[in-house]
């Protein structure tokens, strides 16, 4: 989990310490005498409780699990029953009592600890196991902020962290994913359970009440529109474990963060070797640059790679759009990631697998299109389910040395009608359709990002240089290599329009791109010199807008 907030007060100096540290060492193993079941998902819980009472073992457990685990035919002893004290507020109040948590806390080699659990009829809890409500489900379900406030678990997270603390004596388990490794363990050790085990556990509760808790704040930041609140807390959920990072000495790990956009995290892999870090990172560009494209208005296709764009397109059908894309650069398409914002069909299957591709991803599938890509047992297939919706709000993150760098997602788009017209000459029709497609692929390239574009397609793509001019120079060889290999004598460039993700500071970018054959300008504009640019762009006949909204990408 990442988190980041106020530095610490001054008036804090060393290590400040609440508690002396226990000087005890912790068993090896806890015998499994009490167990403490209180779940809201009860997946796999009647199994474990089995398994419990079938070795003796005391189960007390609360409420709807309670009566789950009777149906079964499981004996137990209800929470009141134990504490005196019965489920009030509506369950607000239930385990919040000091026979839970002193049975949780008690510190079974401390004398003083085992002195005040008796003399307060307080006996030791041995295992917990708890789930917690499902806030993060509530909110992605668009519930109203009392619905979601209710779904926030206060009791759980309390034991939670109790047992946890004290995993010296008490083993605490969060996830019915860990209930087989529990029963495995009872049987290997007669009815106890290992250090190593319980601090494993340990860890996991923390992790898991951890990353609760930050999806509590960032719906409370969300839902009060603030910006920049003092803490941040961003968590995830373990998805795989990744064999490498962007390099093989870097280890790496994709975690779900649990909303429900739509990409390659949540996607369904059909076939293929497993992702790679850098796979997962090109293909989430390559989908979140797609879905810019209305599938209803016509097919879309984007190939990328290193997460900038080699070669876009829309076309009538995907076949269409995607050979029109790999036109664009079929030297880099070369082991690239392929997103479509359509369901892959067996044309275009079959065209793609032509080259070698790393990735395919698309909304879904048909079943002959599966069984093409099929042929090739590396090419990795995903289906998303639907396309990522490119107006959504959202946050980006990222560490910088000593903090985190948090901001709202990109997703402006400046619209037809937003258009101004700086120059003498205005778009036609046609230069207008290849500037608005050329802005939605520009704002996904890395700066400084230059698109030629023509036919609503890239012709060149110029991405990352330091300087505008520069990237404006590649994105006309790149157009100029194209045509070449086409057999064309004529730049792809040739009759194009250029979008650049930022003003141009100076009227060489946009000389080289007049130079390269581009007839109409999309630009950001609000430069010190968009006087001096215009008038380079009159000079030579070509229309220029302005958006008004730059799409700085790093």
């Amino acid at each position: 989990m990442l988190s980041a907030g106020p530095a610490c007060s001054p008036r804090f100096s060393g290590v400040p310490m609440a508690v002396s540290p226990a000087k005890v060492a912790p068993p090896d193993r806890v015998m499994v005498r009490r167990a403490l079941i209180s779940v809201y998902d009860k997946t796999g819980v009647v199994d474990l409780a089995r398994a419990l009472a079938a070795r003796g073992v005391k189960i007390i457990s609360t409420g709807g699990t309670r009566t789950v685990l009777e149906r079964s035919g499981i004996a137990g002893t209800e929470l009141s029953e134990i504490t005196g004290f019965p489920e009030i507020m509506d369950g607000r109040v239930k385990t919040l009592h000091p026979k839970v948590h002193g049975g949780l806390l008690g510190v079974r080699d401390d004398p003083a600890h085992t002195q005040a659990m008796a003399e307060h009829g307080i006996a030791g809890i041995d295992l917990l196991v708890v789930n917690l409500y499902p806030f993060e489900e509530t909110v992605a379900s668009g519930a109203d902020y009392a619905t979601a406030v209710e779904n926030i678990d206060i009791g759980g997270p309390a034991m939670i962290r109790a047992g946890a603390k004290n995993h010296a004596y008490v083993a605490v388990c969060v996830s019915p994913d860990d209930y087989p490794a529990i029963i495995e363990a009872l049987k290997d050790h007669d009815g106890a359970l290992p250090y190593a085990l319980r601090q494993k556990l340990a860890a996991k509760a923390f992790a898991r009440t951890a990353a609760y808790d930050a999806a509590v704040a960032g719906w409370f930041a969300a839902t009060l529109d603030d910006p920049a609140p003092a803490w941040r807390s961003f968590a995830g959920r373990l998805g795989s474990a990744l064999r490498y990072g962007e390099n093989p000495h870097q280890s790496a790990a994709l975690y779900l963060a649990g909303d429900k956009r739509r990409g390659v995290a949540s996607a369904r892999q059909v076939q293929g070797k497993a992702l790679s870090y850098n796979n997962i990172n090109d293909t989430d560009a390559a989908y979140e640059l797609v879905a810019e494209f209305d599938p209803a208005r016509a097919a879309a296709v984007a190939i990328i790679k290193h997460a900038n764009p080699c070669g876009v397109a829309e076309g009538e059908s995907l076949v269409d759009a995607y050979r029109k894309a790999l036109r664009s650069d079929p030297v880099s398409a070369f082991g690239g990631i392929v997103a479509l914002n359509r369901p892959l069909d067996a044309e275009a299957a079959t065209e793609i697998v032509r080259i070698f591709t790393e990735v395919i991803i698309a909304p879904d599938a048909s079943e002959e299109a599966m069984a093409i890509v099929a042929a090739k047992k590396n090419l990795r297939l995903l289906v998303a389910g639907g396309l990522p919706d490119p107006r959504a709000p959202g946050l980006t993150v990222r560490t910088v040395a000593g903090g985190l760098l948090v901001q709202d997602r990109d997703n402006g788009m400046a619209e037809e009608s937003a258009l101004r017209v700086v120059t003498q000459r205005g778009p036609t029709a046609a230069e207008t359709a290849d500037l608005m497609f050329a802005w939605r692929v520009a704002k996904h390239v890395k700066s400084n990002a230059i698109v030629y574009a023509k036919d609503r397609a890239t012709v060149g793509v110029g991405a990352g240089q330091m300087s505008r001019v520069d990237s404006a120079m590649i994105a006309a060889r790149k157009a100029a290599e194209a045509a070449k290999a086409a057999g064309l004598e004529r730049s792809l460039a040739d009759g194009s329009v250029v979008a650049s993700d930022a003003f141009f500071p100076f009227a060489d970018g946009l000389i080289a791109a007049a130079e390269a054959g581009a007839t109409a300008v999309i630009q950001p504009g609000g430069s010190m010199r968009d006087e001096e640019v215009i008038a380079a762009a009159d000079e030579r006949g070509l229309a220029m807008v302005f958006t008004g909204m730059r799409h700085f990408r790093h």
